[in-house]
Formats: C-alpha cells, structure tokens, sequence
C-alpha cells in the first residue's frame, strides 16, 4: 500500500476536491471520485464528498492499496514520446512493458506511465486502459497512439476500424522465406486446443490479411517488412507461424529462442523480434495526416547485426 499527504496552501482553497486532487495526483477525475467513495480519500482525518471545497491547511491523505486496484496510479517511468498535444499523444513503446495493468501486471505498465506525465485521458475504456486505441504485445516495441479525449478515441476508433490509419512492422523469422514479397490470407481467431492462443485452425475466425516485403535473408532467418491489412490479436506472429516461419524468440507461437549459426553455435534471443516501426493516421482535430516512426530497439538490432556479420546475404 502506498500512502500520499498533501497540505492544502490558502491560495489553493474553494476548489472542489475532486478537481484538485485529479490536478495534483494526475489520476483521473472518474478515479478519484471512485477512490472518495472507497474512503481511501481522508481530509484531516474525516471522509468527505466529492463536492467538498478544500481549505487553507487541510491536510488530504490518500491511499493506495488492495481497495483501489481499479484505479490507474501514476508511475514516474522514463518513455520516448514522440508527440503529445491536448488530444493524443504518440509513443515508442519498450519491449519487456504491458499496455495497461492487468492480473500479474498491476504496476510498471505504460499507462502507468503516462499517467505520470498526462493531466487527462479520454474517459472511454475500461479504468486502466482509458484511451487505449490499440495495443503491442508485452514484448513487441514500437510506436503507439492513445487518444486524450474523448473525440480523439472515437476518430482514432473510426480509423482503425476503416483500415485507413498505416501500420508498418519490422519482423524476424525463421528460415528462409520463398519469394521476396507476398500476402498471408488466413481467418484468425481463438486456438481449438489453447483458449489463451490465436489460430488459423479455428471454427470462427475472422478476417485476416498481412502483406509482407524480404528486407535482408541470412539464411537462419530473414528480415521482413510487414503491413497489416487488419488488425486481429497476435496477427503477425500467428500468421507467421502458420506459414512455417515464426517470429524469432516468440516463445508461444515458435518456441524457439536461439538460432543455430553456421560455424557459429546458437544465438540466444532476448524476446519475439517484432517491432511496430510506422504509425500514420488523421489527426483528430486537425485533419492532417501525421507518420510516427522508431528503429528497432537495441536488443533486435544487435541480433540482425549478429546476423549479418556471420551470415552476409543479400
């Protein structure tokens, strides 16, 4: 459980509780509101409603704890924003950081971040993920967008479900692909055989195509450009897989996390190597067309620099 005190100054004093707190602490208004009505909220020892104006000297203790588990508490870790303005704000998300809080993953997440560094969200979505448009996997980096407000998420919504917004991707995956383009159109949807896992091999599935573009073979694996034409969960590792070609380092869709290098022994790799490299999409309020990139983090750029050194290929 994590305590916070807050001395009320005289100059801070008639504004509503619930505001002030909201300001002060940068958990939404919604959130603070539910923490009051929990009692997790006390001014000079006393509970009091949400209505209440704040005076000169109170002293507003807050809690943190097991009871405000629904609440999206603010988290000072360091991230790479890319663009931020009053209605969204653009990411490079880390490999190794969850999108929200969720069981097994109550704190470290990047909405706990942001949440450090952002006065508002929009209030649709669940408590902990308000905004959330789209997300990475734990372990696929790269850029992402949440909206701000409500009118951002339901334009960005609107975008994603039109498959106007552009999504590009930087993929590693075993062996030596056929051909140096093509498209993979398989339904996905929940495995027969593993409720937690996405399939090709499914009695409902949805709608799936990825397009994808041979960017440098090193016979072990091959660097891929990918663009998704749709946005089903786990597509471009399940899709992949499908095809014989998993994603390197995907321990639920490939298994292996080493390749084996001529002459070289085993190359270990850290996580799945996939990155969301492009983001393009309409702003909101302006109309304008807006493009979001990053490199591959440093862990996937040494593995396709292993590669390359050992295995020197077109």
């Amino acid at each position: 459980m994590r305590r916070e005190q807050i001395v009320i100054h005289p100059a801070e004093a008639g504004e509503r509780i619930d505001l002030f707190l909201a300001r002060k602490t940068k958990v939404s208004r919604s959130q603070i509101q539910k923490m009051i009505g929990n009692r997790d909220v006390l001014v000079n020892g006393t509970e009091v409603a949400a209505s209440y104006r704040v005076r000169g000297n109170d002293v507003v203790v807050i809690e943190f704890g097991e009871k405000t588990a629904g609440v999206l508490v603010p988290e000072p870790i360091p991230l790479d924003i890319l663009y931020r303005d009053d209605q969204l704000i653009v990411v490079n998300k880390p490999p190794g950081m969850v999108v929200y809080p969720a069981a097994g993953h109550a704190r470290g997440t990047l909405m706990n971040a942001l949440a450090s560094v952002c006065d508002h969200f929009a209030s649709v979505g669940a408590p902990l993920r308000p905004g959330v448009v789209h997300r990475l996997d734990k372990d696929t980096s790269g850029v992402m967008v949440v909206a701000l407000d409500d009118y951002a998420y339901y334009s960005l919504v609107g975008q994603f479900q039109r498959r106007s917004i552009r999504r590009s991707y930087r993929a590693l995956v075993f062996g030596d692909l056929r051909g140096d383009e093509g498209t993979i159109d398989l339904e996905i949807g929940r495995s027969l055989t593993d409720r937690k896992k996405m399939s090709t091999r499914t009695k409902r599935g949805k709608e799936a195509w990825t397009s994808w573009k041979v960017l440098k073979r090193f016979g072990a694996a091959t660097l891929i450009g990918v663009t998704l034409g749709t946005g089903r969960t786990h597509q471009i590792r399940v899709h992949f897989a499908a095809i014989g070609h998993p994603v390197v380092g995907d321990r639920t869709y490939g298994r292996k996390v080493s390749l084996a290098i001529r002459g070289k022994g085993l190359l270990h790799v850290p996580r799945q190597m996939l990155h969301a490299a492009l983001l393009g999409f309409v702003h909101p309020v302006t109309g304008q067309y807006m493009e979001f990139s990053s490199p591959p983090p440093e862990d996937m750029s040494c593995t396709i620099e292993e590669l390359r050194i050992v295995s020197p290929r077109s």
